[in-house]
């Protein structure tokens, strides 16, 4: 049964840009990948749109496109299955020998243009790059021209906008780790191995900025699921590679813990004392620096905390209104809230929580009963419909062996311990966009967290998870 435009979502804009001097590329959610050069102008399309179909997998679901190149301008559906739709499409406009010379820029590379969506038609195979094909899906077929017609098309003059130069594409740096690093360093230049390439990768989409603040909502209903690891991890790594003003917000609905995982400023001030200072915090003549009397900040991991209420009383729970102030705040200092959070879903600040994310994030460590409660928590959510449902489809899983597991441990143990994380994590694989498994490291277990104590294995598992949450912004 086909998909109708209008349930493909436009998230995340993707744009497909082919030029006549033989480049093209695919810009996704504001980040450009190039396209590799075909021998043909057709070959270029297919490359563009094996990008896409490749997204499309990534996310599970059909995604839209717009397209533009020198015959013309519209939009795609592309299918995980690589199935394509045309949505609408418009040609170029030919030119008659009659016209005088344009200076417009009409004669540079067009701009994007968004049309109306019309009926979509059949879907139909998009080509394998590497396989010739019969008619290529982008752009349609044109209608056939009268030789009338043809003799009063003029030859179009390219512009010298169309063209460049300078080469788009990065030299590809050599080899830093493993042999092939060593070989480098003695002075045979390597190519990096497809591990060290996935890793720059990762980096790379870390380390970007992005338009606005984002806000991530780490969440499970069951206590002692990593949630609080996750959110320190997630803000210490995104803050060092992006360089991004980045908090970690304990909004639990009464006292959270993540106060007693990362370092003490010389204040004991919490998210109350902010809301009750937002008025000044918000007023156009507030410097900047003054958020810092209200967070903790974390000086080897680059991140500030902002912590619940330590009141020994325990006696005021945060309101969704509260939720809605200290936001305001917190966006307008930092560009980039990791928000941690307690074990009820139906409590008024973990729903306007919600409201607010951008990226859902869920920790679970591999017992089953926090798998379980992760998977109700998700259920919750996808049940709500609307901007919560696609919270859920959208959710990062992150799968932790279990924290219970001791270096002591058999080997047979170790094995057993691993091969229930991975069935975790295969299990909840086709409900979210990401699934992203993390070792066991004694230094998450106790005391205060920091990126620079874990494992090399660790932080290698912890920058994909970063990479896999910064993929959604």
């Amino acid at each position: 049964m086909g998909t109708t435009p209008t349930e493909v979502m436009a998230f995340p804009n993707i744009r497909a840009i082919v030029r006549d001097n033989g480049t093209a590329e695919v810009i996704l959610a504001g980040n450009s990948r190039i396209v590799p050069a075909g021998d043909s102008m057709q070959e270029l399309r297919n490359n563009a749109l094996a990008l896409i179909v490749g997204e499309a997998q990534t996310l599970r679901r059909p995604v839209r496109v717009r397209i533009e190149d020198p015959e013309g301008h519209g939009e795609l559906i592309v299918h995980p299955d690589n199935k394509i739709e045309s949505v609408s499409y418009e040609p170029a406009p030919a030119r008659r020998r009659a016209e005088a010379p344009e200076t417009t820029p009409a004669t540079a590379a067009p701009a994007v243009i968004e049309t109306a969506p019309a009926p979509a038609p059949e879907p139909m195979a998009a080509p394998d790059p590497a396989t010739p094909v019969d008619a290529p899906p982008w752009p349609p077929a044109p209608e056939p021209q009268t030789a009338a017609v043809a003799e009063e098309a003029a030859p179009i003059r390219r512009s010298l906008k169309e063209t460049s130069f300078l080469v788009s594409a990065p030299a590809l740096k050599p080899a830093t780790q493993g042999w092939r690093g060593t070989l480098t360093r003695l002075g045979l230049r390597m190519d990096p191995s497809v591990e060290e390439l996935t890793e720059r990768e990762d980096i790379r989409t870390v380390s970007q900025h992005w338009p606005g603040p984002r806000t991530i909502a780490v969440v499970n209903r069951k206590g002692g699921a990593n949630k609080t690891p996750t959110v320190v991890m997630l803000s210490a790594i995104l803050a060092r590679y992006s360089g991004a003003a980045t908090v970690a917000w304990d909004n639990n609905e009464s006292q959270g813990t993540l106060g007693w995982r990362t370092e003490k400023g010389s204040h004991d001030r919490s998210v109350l004392d902010l809301i009750d200072a937002s008025t000044d915090l918000l007023s156009p003549s507030t410097n900047a620096a003054e958020i810092a009397k209200f967070v903790h900040h974390q000086t080897a991991d680059k991140f500030d905390v902002l912590r619940s209420d330590e009141n020994e009383e325990g006696d005021h729970e945060v309101t969704a209104e509260e939720v809605d102030i200290a936001h305001q705040v917190l966006t307008r200092y930092y560009r980039l809230v990791v928000m941690d959070s307690g074990n009820t879903a139906r409590a008024a600040n973990w729903r306007r929580m919600i409201d607010h994310t951008n990226q859902l994030v869920v920790p679970v460590t591999a017992i089953e009963d926090r798998a379980e409660a992760a998977r109700l928590t998700l259920q919750t959510l996808e049940s709500r419909g609307g901007h919560d449902a696609e919270l859920a489809r959208n959710a990062v899983v992150i799968v932790s062996e279990s924290t219970d597991a001791k270096r002591s441990m058999s080997g047979e143990a170790l094995k057993r311990a691993r091969d229930e994380a991975q069935r975790i994590a295969d299990g909840f694989a086709p409900f979210v966009r990401a699934v992203v498994r993390i070792p066991y490291d004694p230094a998450l277990v106790n005391g205060p967290i920091r990126y620079e104590a874990l494992q090399p294995a660790t932080q290698r598992a912890w920058l994909a998870a970063a990479a896999a949450v910064a993929d959604g912004f």
